[in-house]
């Protein structure tokens, strides 16, 4: 869990501003980006708030990265030696074990996800930050506000995470295989390449329920559209009637560049922590025993 945490934090605080910039590419209606280019958003974002823009949130985020990851990993770790039957190179498994965690992290991330976004498309007048956020979204909406889009998330995320852990299992073990002589030495390097594989292919395929989580997270804030209710398929009707079909992949290209580098960051770290805690372990008890 500890390792876990680290992980998540490390990796979102990296790849923040390139989160922002998606987010605000995926918001439809009259927020301050409007355009669907990555350079043109970021050179908006940069005009209207200037750098201190693409770190709006980055609070939220923090109160939600670390707990959220604890939880995924765990989840998934525990799930792994459970369905795997004993055999390492079970897909399958690593895939439905992934899906359980997202299940359960999203549980505890989706409330602080929904208060960041809000965050990164408003400016200082909309929301003074993380706590003004939350008591303003309790007192004018409700707390099921903060759950509006918990749904469309693990719909998002199951998949996601399912093609995610499996493909970085799969390439990990590929890359192992390769040069099974120096795994140790490169282990970093395998990590952070299947993960980076992972990330991106996993980006691209979900990128339309993402942009369907952004719009229900963020209805209302600066003029984007309120819909009348959280039903997947609404939503989907109401961004193909307004954007068409490509208005379903808005902020593809972000997304990619922030799940690829996000998940080799975050699985190196991780693989890089908890071996460091399983040999900090292993010394102990060692040193209990002798």
């Amino acid at each position: 869990m500890i390792a876990g945490s680290i992980a998540g934090c490390v990796e979102h605080m990296a790849m923040f501003p390139v989160d922002t910039v998606k987010t605000h590419m995926q918001a439809l209606g009259s927020c301050p980006i409007k355009s669907v280019g990555v350079r043109q958003a970021l050179r908006s974002i940069l005009k209207s708030e200037g750098v201190p823009g693409l770190y709006r949130g980055i609070g939220a985020m923090g109160l939600g990265a670390g707990p959220a990851h604890a939880v995924y990993f765990s989840v998934y770790e525990v799930c792994k030696k459970y369905f795997s039957g004993g055999n390492p190179n079970n897909s399958a498994a690593h895939a439905v074990s992934g899906v359980f965690a997202t299940v359960a992290s999203d549980a505890v991330f989706t409330p602080m996800d929904m208060v960041k976004q809000r965050l990164q498309l408003g400016n200082s007048a909309t929301y003074r930050g993380v706590l003004d956020c939350v008591r303003r979204v309790l007192k004018e909406e409700g707390f099921g506000a903060f759950y509006a889009s918990y749904r469309t998330t693990v719909v998002m995320n199951a998949p996601f995470t399912a093609v995610h852990f499996a493909t970085y299992e799969a390439a990990k073990r590929g890359l192992i295989e390769i040069s099974p002589e120096s795994a140790n030495d490169e282990r970093v390097i395998v990590h952070a390449t299947a993960g980076a594989l992972a990330g991106a292919s996993a980006a691209v395929v979900t990128t339309p329920l993402d942009v369907v989580k952004t719009q229900l997270q963020c209805q209302g804030v600066c003029g984007c559209d309120r819909f009348k209710s959280s039903s997947i398929s609404d939503v989907i009707k109401t961004i193909v009637k307004k954007d068409g079909y490509k208005g379903l992949m808005r902020g593809w290209i972000p997304r990619m560049f922030f799940h690829a580098p996000a998940a080799a960051v975050c699985w190196s770290t991780y693989e890089a922590a908890k071996t460091s805690f399983q040999e900090l372990n292993a010394s102990t008890e060692s040193g209990s025993v002798t």
